[in-house]
This record gives structure tokens, C-alpha cells and sequence, in this order.
């Protein structure tokens, strides 16, 4: 014997209120039409579901076993009820979001961690890429979000960008690198110390480059590669290494104090870090929320790395050809 799985979700309601009316209510349908179910449901069955003459409503131990069964229909249709309201409403769902990978390490995984204390209920996959592999997975449907920096590359007519900070380079050291000490700097400072190499097809490695070619250079001493952001601010607070590392992530990551900023004034890259999305699409609420979230964090966070800009006297050490000679 076949039974409707609306009957058994109406007689679990009607048990759990214990009044037809108040069933109803619980299920959003209204009493003659629960009351119909009911009736056929007995027919069904051939059996009574509910003792007669009492009230509140108490079912018969037929009814009271078809209840149970019908009790997970009306737990799965509430949670089913609940996930919508939580999708519509930006509380509930999943975010998929890519980008650089010393950015999000050191900035962005802060602004995901507060904005889960206010939404738990939305879940993150997050994974790592540069500008072109991170557009080639949005177009892809792999990620809803990427978070780079862009420069003259062009957003195709199917994705828009969202610029939200400068994307400002620095020269990093330890805190108590020798260079910090020296009012004005030549090549040959450039040469004599270790560097640590930005990833492969990273914007930095492009920016170390252009620093190369204006100063004349043509190789440094690379004596490290390939490592994570940990990785590197290890390697250069324990050694008299240079690195070129965004300003953003040179403040987040100090808050030790281990590392410095060169006041070197370097040639800055035309370019912003913001977020890249598809035009075409309708964002789901949950990722809709995120990014505004992520637009009023960025733009605090903008004023707060301008203050830090102006503690620096970047006049000290002129990056320009008079100087560095």
C-alpha cells in the first residue's frame, strides 16, 4: 500500500498541534482541507487515526505510528522552508571566492572571519589564483568572487570590477635590517642583499622586474622562491633579505613588529585591487552580502593604511636616479 506523503505531513501537524486547525496553521493550509486528508487517509488505511470524543486530538496507535513516519516530511519541509527564507534573505548559502594569494592570506581571511561571527550560517570555499586564472574559473562557474589587483588589463564585457584599494609595493626587510639605517642608498645596497622572489606570475613579479630595468639591473641574488606568505616573512625577519610586498600586506602581517618598510618612494603600478564578478548573473543574496560587506571593510581599511602611510618619511630614501646610483 502506496501512501501520500502530503497525508502522513498533514497527520503529523495535526498530531503535534493537537487540533485540526492549529495543524493547518503549522503546515500554512487551512482546516477543511486538512480535515479532507484526514478523512481520505482513513479511508486508505481502513483504520481510525484519531479516538473518538477527544480533545485535544489523540490518535489511535495506527495513527500515532503514521505520525511519526510523517513527523520527518514536516521536519525536512520546515528545514526546507527555513533554507529559502535563509537563501533569500543573504543568511544561508555558500560563497565561493578566489584571489592573490599574500592578499587573502593576510587581509581578506580577517574580513571573512568577522563576517562569519555575524553570518554563521554561510559557508566559504575559497581557493587561490592570479588575474587570469581567477577570471578563466569565474567564467568557468567555478567561483562566484575573485579578489585581485587589475591594471591596464581590460574586463571583458561579461564581468565587472569593483576597485576598492591602490595596490601600493614596498620594500620589506626585518626590522633591524641594516639598509633602515642609511640615509641614502645605491645599487650596489640592491645587490649586496639577498632577495626573496614573488611567486611565479604574480603582479609583483612584474613590479620587481620594472624596479630591475629602472635601476639598471640585471639580476639579483634570488635565494629564496616559491614560498607561502608565512614562509616568507620568516624567512625575512630572520635574515638581511628584501622582498617587494603589497603596503596592505606588509601592515597586516607586522603586527610583531619583526618586519620594516624601506622608505624607499618606488615606482608604483597602475592598479587597484577590487573584486571581480560576472555582469550577466544575478548574485545569490549570500555572495551579494559579502561583497558590500567586503566593499565598507576595504574602504576602513584604506583610511587606516593612508594613516600608515604618513608615518613613513618616505623623503628620506627618493627612489630616483640621483639617489640610487
Amino acid at each position: 500500500m502506496k501512501l501520500d506523503e502530503n497525508h502522513l505531513l498533514c497527520l503529523a501537524a495535526v498530531v503535534e498541534a493537537g487540533s485540526v486547525t492549529e495543524g493547518a496553521a503549522l503546515i500554512g493550509s487551512s482546516q477543511p482541507a486538512v480535515s479532507r486528508v484526514l478523512s481520505l487517509l482513513e479511508k486508505r488505511v481502513g483504520e481510525a487515526l484519531f479516538i473518538t470524543g477527544k480533545r485535544p486530538l489523540q490518535p489511535t496507535p495506527l495513527g500515532r505510528q503514521l505520525a511519526f513516519h510523517g513527523k520527518s516530511i514536516l521536519v525536512a519541509s520546515r528545514k526546507a522552508s527555513e533554507t529559502v527564507q535563509g537563501f533569500r534573505s543573504g543568511t544561508s548559502g555558500r560563497v565561493r571566492i578566489g584571489g592573490v594569494p599574500f592578499f587573502m592570506d593576510a587581509v581578506i581571511s580577517g574580513v571573512l572571519a568577522r563576517f562569519q561571527v555575524k553570518e554563521p550560517e554561510i559557508l566559504f570555499d575559497q581557493s587561490y589564483g592570479h588575474f587570469s586564472d581567477l577570471v578563466a574559473n569565474i567564467n568557468a562557474d567555478q567561483i562566484d568572487l575573485a579578489i585581485t589587483p587589475i591594471g591596464t588589463q581590460e574586463i571583458s564585457s561579461e564581468l565587472q570590477f569593483e576597485p576598492l584599494l591602490p595596490a601600493r609595493n614596498v620594500i620589506a626587510c626585518n626590522a633591524n635590517h641594516p639598509l633602515m639605517l642609511k640615509r641614502k642608498l645605491s645599487k650596489a645596497d640592491f645587490l649586496k642583499h639577498p632577495w626573496v622572489s614573488p611567486l611565479p606570475g604574480s603582479p609583483l613579479m612584474l613590479d620587481l622586474n620594472n624596479i630591475l630595468m629602472m635601476l639598471g639591473i640585471n639580476e639579483l641574488s634570488i635565494r629564496y622562491t616559491g614560498g607561502s606568505l608565512l614562509s616568507v616573512l620568516n624567512y625575512i625577519s630572520e635574515t638581511d633579505a628584501l622582498a617587494i610586498l603589497p603596503l596592505s600586506v606588509a601592515y597586516s602581517v607586522n603586527r610583531d613588529k619583526r618586519l620594516a618598510v624601506l622608505p624607499l618612494d618606488i615606482p608604483q603600478p597602475e592598479r587597484m585591487i577590487g573584486i571581480v564578478s560576472k555582469r550577466s548573473d544575478r548574485m545569490n543574496p549570500a555572495c551579494a552580502k559579502f561583497s558590500n560587506f567586503v566593499s565598507v571593510e576595504l574602504a576602513k581599511f584604506n583610511t587606516v593604511i593612508g594613516r600608515y602611510e604618513k608615518t613613513i618619511n618616505w623623503g628620506r630614501g627618493p627612489f630616483m636616479a640621483e639617489t640610487i646610483r
